[in-house]
């Protein structure tokens, strides 16, 4: 099993090790907005975002059993797949957000981005391909996008009963307790 410690750690040049600025973010979001800035892999690690490429899905059920996942299913987002609703999906997976429990993405096709914010408020992207893993945290600010071909395949885990709540950023949530959990985790690990 191999792990690596966050998508932008990923040794191949379809994977850009770049951030991206939210005020930067015009035009298509499912582009890839490369700011040129680096982003290194322990700095995503200190946002407590981990990342796995596993090419076998036995990988994945041995981290599933360590991580006690006990739920999953497959979500295919495209406009073949969801028809009408596809561009008001993709637009609601784009709203800044959190959830209270970790979100976990095994992609089994096509492609994507997760923007997370980093301890500045920035928007940081993760392009995610097959076979790669992220797990993002309880209580971190991001949102989702398909890439310009529109397509996507991925196996979400859950801990106990998929939850798909999110909780978009707003004053209540900044104050919501896995928020702030999140955020002192995070600020113990700048110090580290």
């Amino acid at each position: 099993m191999q792990r690596k410690r966050c998508a932008l750690a990923k040794e191949a040049p379809q994977l850009p090790k770049r951030g991206i600025d939210a005020d930067a973010l015009q035009g298509d979001q499912r582009e890839p907005h490369d700011s040129g800035k680096e982003v290194t892999a322990d700095y995503l690690s200190k946002l407590g975002v981990l990342y796995y490429n596993f090419s076998d899905e036995q990988d994945v059920d041995k981290l599933a059993a360590e991580r006690s996942y006990k739920n999953r299913d497959v979500i295919t987002v495209s406009p073949e797949k969801m028809g009408d609703i596809y561009e008001e999906k993709v637009k609601s997976f784009f709203n800044e957000h959190l959830h209270e429990d970790e979100e976990i993405r095994y992609i089994r096709d096509g492609a994507g981005f997760f923007d997370v914010r980093s301890e500045g408020d920035d928007w940081v992207r993760i392009q995610l391909e097959k076979d790669d893993l992220i797990i993002l945290p309880a209580g971190i600010y991001h949102r989702f996008t398909t890439d310009s071909n529109n397509y996507i395949m991925a196996m979400r885990l859950f801990k106990e009963e998929p939850k798909w709540t999110p909780l978009n950023r707003g004053p209540d949530v900044d104050a919501n307790p896995f928020r702030k959990e999140y955020l002192g985790i995070r600020s113990r690990s700048a110090v580290a």
